[in-house]
């Protein structure tokens, strides 16, 4: 909390009973959770013009859905799938199976996306501010969190009885005082990436000429000789649902933070110069690129973790290759460690190590709780975890389905009037199984029933 606010003097923009802070992936789901029982009002802040994140800024695809592997399982339900099958019902989506190690991946239309997160979001009757950003925290007495927020309007105070802080970067839980470690104090953070797409691609030309395998000799290739200065040997480029497009994660930015303001301008440049290397790289040595051309970039660089909250559990690498699903579990990950990170001989690579068993892990509802917190839920990239379960766990049907958790866990606080801490984690898991998550290991992806799509979405290779 900072002392150059007269708080008094601020105008009251209202009180709500549940505040989000971010429109990612996680806050949208959290805001449509928290009004499943249509018992409490809703409001949801994000800093930006859109809502979805990560997830409409710069990806195309959602990970974590399924497990890795030959044989995938579906482990992630209920609001998610909603998303998804509103995505189906126009034709914006298909599956990717295995994706360079990530397993299924399921690839959408980011610019639907944001018109599929707003029709939801106002359909649910939630009060929803875009270009809105969180500047300060007061606490104050009778069960109320005072916000101080700003737009185009100004300077404004919302009064809120619980509050979900979705925002990426643990903006809430820093200013109100919760304890959080900053990503780069014990291990490396991870990379930057400024995504980028390019349309006009011979996608037949390319698969003919041997497709993946020989984007990735060649880029190999260019990067030993450093005839290109590509960032890494290896990156991703990928199919989208517009014809002749492809979506990419080849950009890496390394040893910048996203909390400092003049790294992060950096940062923010460097993506762009690595994009254009990149373009060149493309049309001079992948064939079906030739005509191909950027036609956009992320809307931001992509950042990976900045600050990450001490919750009343942290997750750790050790529970994530247990492979268990403790009671306490909300949903489940089976992604593997991920880590986008610099190697020993300087150069940028990509950790894995896969879940091993059945592959899958629970996710314990005290990683979405801030030490202490009696009013507070963080979910998304900041949620409570060590370096390399974050790795693991920071996929988006993973953090979409922390939201929903966190959404369903407000309203039980509110209905029994208990502390974030004091929720009833087996009542929580009967409202999640209630509405389609799924928190046991299911039999196999053949299981049509645990599905929830509506079409079943065809693979597209």
């Amino acid at each position: 909390m900072t002392d150059y606010f007269n708080v008094h003097k601020i105008p009251l923009l209202g009180e709500t009973d549940i505040l989000v802070v971010g429109a990612g992936s996680a806050g949208c789901v959290a805001a449509l959770a928290a009004t499943e029982q249509k018992k409490y009002s809703v409001m949801l802040v994000e800093r930006y013009g859109f809502p979805g994140g990560t997830s409409t800024q710069m990806l195309d695809t959602f990970y974590g859905f399924f497990t890795p592997g030959l044989s995938p399982r579906k482990i992630v339900g209920g609001l998610p799938d909603r998303v998804v099958n509103e995505l189906d019902n126009t034709g914006d989506i298909f599956l990717r199976p295995n994706t360079y190690g990530a397993g299924t991946g399921v690839n959408y239309n980011p610019e639907r996306l944001k018109y599929v997160w707003d029709t939801m979001i106002t359909r649910a009757g939630i009060q929803y501010l875009l270009h809105t950003s969180l500047v300060d925290v007061f606490n104050e007495e009778h069960e109320r969190i005072t916000c101080i927020i700003w737009n185009k309007s100004g300077f404004y105070k919302v009064k809120a009885r619980r509050v979900i802080d979705a925002s990426g970067d643990a903006d809430f839980c820093a200013l109100s005082g919760c304890r959080f470690e900053v990503a780069g104090e014990n291990e490396p953070a991870q990379s930057m990436t400024t995504t980028f797409r390019m349309c006009n691609v011979d996608l037949e030309k390319f698969e003919k000429a041997g497709g993946n395998k020989m984007m990735k000799e060649r880029m190999a290739n260019a990067f030993d000789s450093r005839t290109y200065l590509l960032p890494r040997k290896e990156g991703s480029a990928h199919e989208m649902c517009q014809p002749g497009c492809i979506s990419t994660v080849a950009v890496k930015v390394a040893d910048m933070s996203a909390l400092r303001i003049d790294e992060l301008t950096k940062a923010e440049i460097e993506g762009r110069k690595q994009a254009f290397i990149y373009e060149d790289f493309f049309r001079d040595q992948i064939s079906g690129y030739e005509d191909a051309k950027i036609i956009g970039l992320s809307h931001q660089i992509g950042v990976r973790e900045t600050r990450r909250v001490n919750g009343e559990h942290r997750l750790t690498k050790e529970e994530c290759l247990a492979g268990e699903i403790p009671s306490s579990s909300v949903l489940l990950c089976g992604a593997p460690i991920e880590d986008h990170r610099k190697g020993k001989n300087g150069q940028d690579e990509t950790y894995w190590e896969y879940i091993p068993g059945e592959g899958i892990y629970g996710v314990p509802y005290g990683t979405l709780v801030p030490e202490g917190s009696s009013m507070t839920w963080v979910v998304g990239r900041c949620f409570s975890a060590t370096h390399d379960a974050h790795a693991s766990c920071r996929s988006m049907a993973q953090t979409m389905s922390m939201g929903q958790a966190a959404g369903l866990a407000t309203v039980q606080s509110l209905n029994k009037d208990c502390d974030a801490r004091n929720v009833d984690i087996a009542l929580l898991r009967n409202d999640l199984i209630a509405i389609g998550q799924i928190l046991d290991i299911p039999d196999s992806v053949a299981d049509t029933s645990r599905t929830g799509w509506k079409n079943n979405l065809t693979p597209k290779l």
